[in-house]
């Protein structure tokens, strides 16, 4: 079997720079979405649906049997939306503070982690074909965007240095991994980890701070303005990759045609 089949089996995307700009748009996306449907809906209407998303996403994503643009950034965008609405359950309707809430989530985090590791000896994202390692995955990312979320609350209200600074802070530690590769020896996997559970906080910082009134320290664009501008950003991220793998998938495809017409010439 040579690469392209095996690589058409992966269902998670490659790690580009379209991938990193699109998973900060859609944690902006997802928390001002689910602050804006749980203001406008009644808070319990509003988490079913949420639930409901989020269920249907990963239907879609489980079924489908490779790497599909569409299906797959619908599920991030879902699992962004239903993880904001689980972090901020504990905070709302618990009353757990946030502190508590980014050490919960922090410590179910590493309990994945543990068993992904054990079960598979490795948190690689370069060989998710399905099966057990696509739940580890899809469970890691849902804890990433939970931790995320406490996270960026915790800094932005708990600790009084508001969603801004917070964004400027997370825009910060983003640049760790490089670093760390860099300097400290980090390694690719524990890199990748890191920079994935920071963007989370990172984008629903800014995307806060746009949307939340000017009294609370934002902008007071409003967050039905915010999700919809967020969310027409990663629709046209969304339509370029699609676009770019559609031609990607047909070039090969003529390649294979070319070759087997070659090999029907000349016998071999």
């Amino acid at each position: 079997m040579n690469g392209y089949p095996l690589e058409r089996a992966r269902k998670v995307p490659e790690i580009s720079p379209a991938f990193w700009i699109l998973k900060i748009l859609t944690t902006g996306m997802g928390e001002t979405s689910s602050d804006f449907l749980v203001h406008h809906l009644n808070p319990v209407l509003a988490v079913l649906l949420g639930a409901c998303g989020f269920a249907l996403s990963l239907v879609l994503q489980f079924r489908s049997r490779r790497y599909v643009v569409a299906i797959y950034w619908f599920a991030v965008v879902m699992v962004s939306v239903f993880g904001t609405m689980a972090a901020d359950v504990l905070h709302v309707v618990v009353g757990i503070p946030y502190v508590y809430s980014t050490a919960f989530y922090a410590v179910v985090l590493g309990m994945i982690f543990l068993w992904w590791y054990r079960s598979e000896r490795s948190l690689s994202i370069h060989r998710i074909y399905g099966g057990r390692r696509e739940i580890f995955y899809w469970a890691t990312i849902f804890a990433t965007f939970a931790l995320g979320t406490a996270g960026g609350d915790m800094t932005a209200s708990s600790l009084g240095w508001g969603y801004f600074a917070s964004g400027l802070l997370f825009l910060g530690l983003i640049a760790l991994p490089s670093l760390g590769r860099r300097w400290f020896g980090w390694g690719a996997i524990f890199a990748f980890w890191f920079a994935y559970v920071v963007t989370r906080p990172l984008g629903a910082s800014f995307a806060d701070w746009m949307g939340k009134p000017k009294s609370w320290g934002g902008l007071g664009w409003g967050e039905g303005i915010v999700s919809l501008g967020w969310g027409l950003c990663i629709l046209a991220f969304v339509l370029y990759l699609a676009m770019k793998r559609s031609e990607r998938d047909t070039n090969v495809s003529q390649q294979r045609e070319a070759l087997a017409t070659l090999q029907r010439r000349t016998g071999s």
